[in-house]
């Protein structure tokens, strides 16, 4: 079975910062392109980060120089480094896993429960 568990959310002043981790078990790890997803409240699930089976990476435009996201493939293992946190990057984020990087939640196959981040002004 497919596990995804996400840890290091929190509360955080703005121009603070947060890591993510997200456990994956049950499955080919390296395969699939994994990622973060974020949902805020009264808001569309909003693709944050991505990182594929060879390492490239793709972020969302109002995250790119702040969050970088990574894998150790030795522990299963993706992070999301967050850093100069904004109250707007509020949210619950999501791990995912999928056959291909894409904006499109639908395409990913695999979730995770997602963590609370909430930034204060």
């Amino acid at each position: 079975q497919v596990q995804l568990v996400e840890s290091g959310g929190g509360s955080v002043q703005a121009g603070g910062s947060l890591r993510l981790s997200c456990a994956a078990t049950g499955y080919t790890y390296r395969r699939y392109c994994m990622g973060w997803f974020r949902q805020g409240p009264g808001k569309e699930r909003e693709g944050v980060a991505a990182i594929d089976s060879d390492g490239s990476t793709v972020y969302t435009d109002s995250v790119k120089g702040r969050f970088t996201i990574s894998k150790d493939n030795a522990k299963n293992t993706l992070y999301l480094q967050m850093n100069s946190l904004k109250p707007e990057d509020s949210a619950m984020y999501y791990c995912v896993a999928g056959p291909y990087c894409t904006r499109d939640p639908k395409a990913f196959n695999f979730w995770g429960q997602g963590t609370q981040v909430t930034v204060s002004s």
